[in-house]
C-alpha cells in the first residue's frame, strides 16, 4: 500500500504516501461500507476515487460537518459501519452532535480528518485549529492516532477495536501529502 512519490513541495524529496484506492480497499476489506463528509484538498484523492469507481460501498457528500455526523449515525443503525472524510476547521461543527450523541449512545463511525495548520503552515484560516483540534479531541475523549504509510496497519487495527468492540468514533489524522490530491 506504500508508494513512494515526488514532494510538491520539493522537487525530487520523496515522501510515503498511500495510493487513495489502496486505502479505500483497505476500509472495505475491514467492512467500511458508507463514506460520507465535506470536500478537502488533502482527502481530495479518497473523495475522486470513492465517486469515480464502482466500489462495494456508498459515498454521499455532506454539505456540512454535523449532518456528516447525522449520516453516519443513520448508516450505523441501519447496519453499515460509515467513515467521515473532514478537514479538521470542520471539528467545531461536529463537536456537539459526536458529545451528544456518538459518544453517549455508542455510536461508532471512522472519522478521517485533514491537519490543516499544522505547524502554522498553511492558510491564515487554518492555523488556530491546526493548533487546537488535537487536544478539542482530547478534552471531549476522542481517540485519535495520526496516520502515516508506515504506521497504516497498527492504526488501523487500534481504531477497529475502538469502533468494533468499544462502539466509539476513532480519529485518523491525515497530514498533507498522505494521499494523492486530486483538483
Amino acid at each position: 500500500m506504500v508508494v513512494s512519490v515526488i514532494s510538491k513541495i520539493g522537487k525530487g524529496l520523496n515522501v510515503s504516501s498511500l495510493t487513495s484506492k489502496s486505502f479505500i480497499e483497505r476500509l472495505i476489506q475491514e467492512d467500511y461500507k458508507f463514506f460520507t463528509g465535506v470536500p478537502c484538498s488533502l482527502l481530495s484523492g479518497l473523495i475522486y476515487e470513492l465517486e469515480d469507481q464502482k466500489w462495494e460501498a456508498r459515498y454521499v457528500p455532506s454539505v456540512r460537518e454535523d449532518a456528516a455526523v447525522g449520516l453516519c449515525v443513520g448508516a450505523y443503525l441501519a447496519g453499515t459501519m460509515p467513515v467521515l472524510l473532514m478537514q479538521n476547521s470542520g471539528l467545531g461543527y461536529c463537536l456537539n452532535a459526536f458529545t451528544s450523541l456518538n459518544l453517549i449512545y455508542k455510536i461508532p463511525a471512522l472519522v478521517i480528518m485533514s491537519w490543516r495548520g499544522k505547524a502554522g503552515k498553511d492558510a491564515p484560516e487554518h492555523i488556530i485549529m491546526g493548533d487546537i483540534d488535537q487536544e478539542l479531541l482530547k478534552t471531549v475523549g476522542m481517540e485519535y492516532s495520526i496516520l502515516s504509510a508506515e504506521n497504516c496497519e497498527e492504526v488501523l487495527k487500534k481504531a477497529k477495536q475502538k469502533i468494533y468492540v468499544e462502539k466509539l468514533p476513532y480519529t485518523l489524522i491525515v497530514e498533507k501529502g498522505l494521499f494523492d490530491e486530486r483538483h
